[in-house]
């Protein structure tokens, strides 16, 4: 065999592996989160179950999960109760007795106002991706704008016509790290891209781009499609300016 066919052989062998490792990794890197969850939930709740209750002193096979389904349904039940008269006195009282405990309280209201923000109100999150030149100018950093609100910030630092607005500018590969800033509006330029993509875009330290149908503007017309240099001839022409006589110059 010459070296040619086997350089050829060995470069098939090698995209065989890379696809197959593209295939394999995400879907181990899935199952493995996904079962250490139900692990760690497990080893939390069963301890807790009745021993009468539990399936593990039935069965030869330990049955994972299961900790899982008695968490979601006690979950679930805490919150049907919390909805009437009894349960938000319950809950009531709890919370009281946090705010009671000086090295407690701080923790319990930063951690629930975060969880409501989150997961209640929905319409208080980032409502759209952005950039901003960080950390100098000409180099662009990658942020979730949140909502424009009115705080003590915007009363003493905003200029007529620009208010400051909070972004978050996480950190690559985990975007559950970064910085809040105040950043002049007129200094953010407003992507189209989802709140998800953009959290792809920061996770894959950019190599997972979401797609976008560019727009070039050529000779003031949009085109539409990839950018680059479009056949010629396939671009519409402008519509002639019509001209008065008397504003043609004269020969």
């Amino acid at each position: 065999m010459s070296d040619g066919h086997k350089t050829s052989a060995m470069t098939r062998l090698r995209n065989y592996f890379l696809t197959g490792f593209i295939v394999c990794a995400p879907l181990a890197l899935t199952i493995y989160i996904v079962w250490s969850f139900i692990g760690w939930v497990d080893s939390w709740v069963k301890p807790y179950i009745p021993s009468s209750y539990n399936p593990d002193n039935y069965l030869s096979i330990r049955v994972p999960g299961f900790g899982l389904i008695v968490a979601l349904v006690l979950i679930t039940l805490i919150g049907f109760l919390t909805a009437n008269f009894i349960g938000r006195a319950i809950v009531g009282f709890g919370e009281r007795l946090m705010s009671g405990m000086p090295l407690v309280r701080g923790l319990y209201k930063a951690l629930k106002q975060l969880f409501e923000t989150v997961l209640s109100n929905k319409n208080e999150m980032f409502r759209t991706v952005g950039m901003v030149e960080y950390p100098r100018k000409g180099v662009w950093s990658l942020v979730f704008v949140a909502n424009e609100k009115q705080t003590e910030i915007n009363e003493k630092l905003d200029q007529e016509g620009d208010p400051l607005i909070a972004v978050f500018m996480p950190c690559t590969p985990n975007p559950t790290t970064g910085f809040l800033m105040y950043v002049p509006k007129s200094d953010i330029v407003v992507l189209d891209m989802s709140i998800e993509d953009g959290a792809k875009l920061i996770v894959s330290a950019g190599l997972v781009a979401p797609e976008v149908k560019s727009k070039a503007a050529a000779k003031g017309i949009v085109v539409e499609g990839p950018m680059g240099n479009p056949p010629v001839g396939t671009l519409p022409q402008p519509a002639l300016s019509k001209r008065t006589a008397s504003s043609l110059p004269n020969t």
